[in-house]
This record gives C-alpha cells, structure tokens and sequence, in this order.
C-alpha cells in the first residue's frame, strides 16, 4: 500500500473517529455475511456502528488524537462506537456477543478517551447516573442539616401548641359551666 492511499485512510479515519470517546473493540471473524448483516442493522437501531479497522493505522490515527491503547491491537479489529454512553454501548455489544457466543470476542472497551476492562465497561454509570449520584450526595449533608435545624424547632412549636390548648380548655369549660346556671 502507497504511503498517500495510507495518508488518505488515516484522513477518513479521523474524520470517522472525530469527538468519539466511547468504543469497544470487536473480533468478528467467523461470523458469516448474513449474520454479521443482521447484527449491524440490530445496533444501528439502537445507534451504534461498527467500522473494521487496519490495526496499524488505527493505532497512528488514536495515537494522534491522544489516545493510546494497547490491547486491541491483535489480529482483526472491528470498532463500535455510538450510543449515548459506555454502559449503553457495553450493553449491546454484550447482546450480540451472547448471540454469537462462539465467533464474537470482545477485546476492550474504551471510556471516555481511557482503556477500561470490557467488564468494567458493562458496570459503569451513564452520564444520567452520575450527574444523580453527585446531586445526591450534594443533597445528602444538606438534608441532614435542614432535618437537624428544623426538627428541635418543630418539637418545640409542637409543645407550645399543645400548653396553648391545654390553657384554653379550662377556660372554654367555665363558660359553658356559668351559662346553664344564668337560665
């Protein structure tokens, strides 16, 4: 292969790959064409894609946009990239690799510009999950210390309320007690 017809596919790679942080890298081969058809269309409803990649390009083109990997890197290589998270992402490639136990082998999942382990991948909150879990913890301490304020409060509006309508029965009973005398 010439060095412009590489420069040229490095270029349509980068243009392929640009802003996308998130990718599992795939082994496909063995899977026949219908199959691997089918398992296109089925993640490209959920708007995943997958693109096979000449590895030692694939490296130049990550490595240039400053991301480095070192597993995925051995024989055939197919990226998926898509969704709107890692997890999402994880999830249905783990689909498709249970379908296809025997052919599909997954070789690593990228999150976020980082290598992760494919298992880690699968656990990994999506940006839904995490924005919920940080408010939550923001929320947590700050519940507690409104609790901690307005609890001694309301304990003792609560027994001034009670000694307030303790008073005022005695004095509603001599009323009604003097009005059946005066008739």
């Amino acid at each position: 292969m010439s060095k412009a017809i590489k420069q040229m596919q490095m270029e349509s790679l980068k243009k392929t790959f640009h802003g996308v942080r998130d990718m599992v890298f795939l082994n496909l081969v063995g899977l026949n064409a219908i199959a691997e058809n089918k398992v296109r269309l089925d993640l490209r409803k959920k708007g995943i894609r997958l693109h096979q990649v000449k590895n030692s390009l694939a490296r130049r083109t990550f490595s240039e946009a400053g991301m480095t990997f070192e597993k995925p890197w051995q024989g055939s290589t197919t990226v998926a990239f898509g969704a709107n998270s890692v997890k999402e992402l994880s999830q249905a490639v783990e689909e498709v690799r249970k379908k296809h136990d025997k052919i599909v082998k997954v070789k690593g999942a990228v999150a976020d510009g980082q290598e992760v382990e494919f298992a880690q991948a699968l656990k990994m909150p999506t940006r839904l999950e995490a924005i919920g879990e940080v408010i939550g913890m923001i929320m947590g301490p700050a519940s507690t210390i409104a609790a901690m304020l307005t609890g001694p409060a309301s304990q003792v509006a609560s027994q001034i309320v009670t000694i307030s309508e303790k008073k005022e029965e005695p004095a509603a009973e001599k009323k009604e007690e003097a009005a059946p005398a005066a008739s």
